[in-house]
């Protein structure tokens, strides 16, 4: 696969001299002895590999080590690494690698310095990309949608901007979430983990990442070059889902006393890509408060974290927020908040035409013959019991209702009236006192 998927992102380009880096030359040659100390390496292939720098720039922090009497050359030569000199610690760098150890437990991949990620960030910034109707209706193609609702949907996803879709349950609003994240369909690139004032925040989790491939390094081979800083990790651009769980604590950066490190907040770890507010109005922060915190991060582009010191600094905001609520923006909002939301589209439930399509293509799909009078018995019988209000998700219950009951009783797939009512009651609770 070509690597530039999107003429937008660009790459970052891989070190090549230990100035290049923009870190603290102790803190590199630290994580160099804690890293060796631990995964027990003794060549330069493998601890390249380990802190993900190229062979070059690692053999001048082994270089550096060795000037300090904190590592030396062991004298044998491997045979099978085409003959590569192995490396140990001296009892001084041992010394150094367990006092280090001790101030943070952080090993391996070298961080990114938190300014050289800000460059990265531009490179691949959500708000460069265009996304063509036709992309949109291709990754909505399983969602019979109103024509109306892409006019809306488009321009908000290519502004990068915040999006607030609101309507009744069971319309599809988390599916349409993502549906907008699959019509991105490129890849940028996130750091293992970046570096500031010291401190070491680790950014790639496996859990909120798709790496787009692993790349498999053979050491012994002069052919293979990186066309990327192994620092990052290349990935799809990602997608964080939160719902009623979501506090404001989570949007904080995470300290881990015992590894004194620190982990990026979710909204941190989706830059690039999207951050859905699932169920809006179902946390325990009310919806004002949580909008409130996205404010200054929504105009300006830049998010402010605060260290265990106390010290904040700026991290940027390159997230396309998408806030999904069951209530009406007014119950939920005042006006200052509604305005600084970019887009508000309402999401409402089908047109009787619609409903019958998609009941039809649930239907194909699961292997449930459609039947004639079974249909006018649900559209003239039971849906002016409820006002002929439709939901997208009411086609997929009723028919999986049909057919559970059909496996119960051992009769092929079918739909009748009577299946109908069966299913249909399953789908609302009665109304009644429960005398305890």
């Amino acid at each position: 696969m070509n690597m530039q998927t999107h003429p937008g992102v660009q790459p970052p380009p891989p070190p090549n001299r230990i100035e290049e880096m923009r870190l603290p030359v102790v803190m590199m040659r630290d994580i160099l002895l804690k890293t060796m100390f631990r995964k027990n390496l003794d060549l330069v292939g493998d601890i390249a590999a380990a802190i993900c720098l190229p062979r070059a720039v690692t053999q001048e922090l082994v270089d550096l080590g060795r000037s300090q009497k904190l590592i030396e050359a062991t004298g044998t030569l491997h045979a099978n690494s085409g003959g590569e000199m192995g490396f140990q610690l001296t009892d001084a760098g041992k010394s150094r690698a367990l006092d280090a150890l001790s101030q943070s437990e952080y090993f391996g991949a070298m961080p990114v310095p938190l300014d050289v990620y800000r460059e990265q960030v531009k490179r691949q910034s959500i708000r460069n990309i265009q996304i063509t109707r036709e992309q949109l209706t291709s990754a909505m193609g399983h969602l019979v949608l109103p024509p109306s609702l892409l006019d809306h949907l488009g321009p908000a996803v290519s502004a990068g901007r915040s999006i607030l879709m609101y309507g009744p349950p069971g319309n599809g609003k988390s599916s349409i979430s993502n549906g907008i994240r699959d019509a991105m369909g490129d890849k940028i690139f996130v750091p293992r983990a970046i570096e500031y004032a010291g401190q070491v925040i680790t950014v790639y989790d496996p859990i909120v990442h798709s790496a787009a491939e692993v790349e498999e390094d053979d050491p012994t081979s002069l052919r293979r070059r990186r066309t990327f800083d192994a620092r990052y990790v290349r990935c799809e651009r990602p997608t964080v889902i939160t719902g009623g769980e979501l506090s404001l604590e989570m949007l904080d950066l995470v300290y881990n006393p015992t590894a004194r490190t620190y982990q990026a907040p979710l909204q941190l770890k989706s830059t690039g890509g999207i951050f859905i507010v699932d169920d809006l109005g179902r946390q325990k922060e009310p919806p004002q408060s949580l909008v409130n915190r996205w404010i200054v991060p929504l105009e300006e582009s830049k998010d402010i974290l605060a260290l265990q010191s106390g010290e904040k600094f700026e991290v940027p905001f390159d997230t396309l927020v998408i806030f999904s609520t069951n209530f009406h923006p007014n119950e939920i909002f005042d006006k200052a908040a509604l305005r600084r939301i970019f887009f508000k589209i309402k999401i409402d439930g089908p047109s009787q035409a619609d409903f019958l399509k998609i009941f039809a293509m649930v239907a194909r799909k699961k292997g449930m013959p459609l039947d004639e009078a079974a249909l006018v018995h649900l559209i003239k019988t039971k849906y002016p019991t409820i006002d002929n209000v439709y939901a997208n998700y009411q086609p997929v219950f009723l028919i999986d209702q049909m057919i559970a009951i059909c496996e119960f009783e051992g009769i092929p797939y079918q739909m009748t009236p009577d299946l109908i009512d069966r299913a249909w009651a399953n789908m609302f609770v009665k109304d009644e006192v429960i005398v305890k």
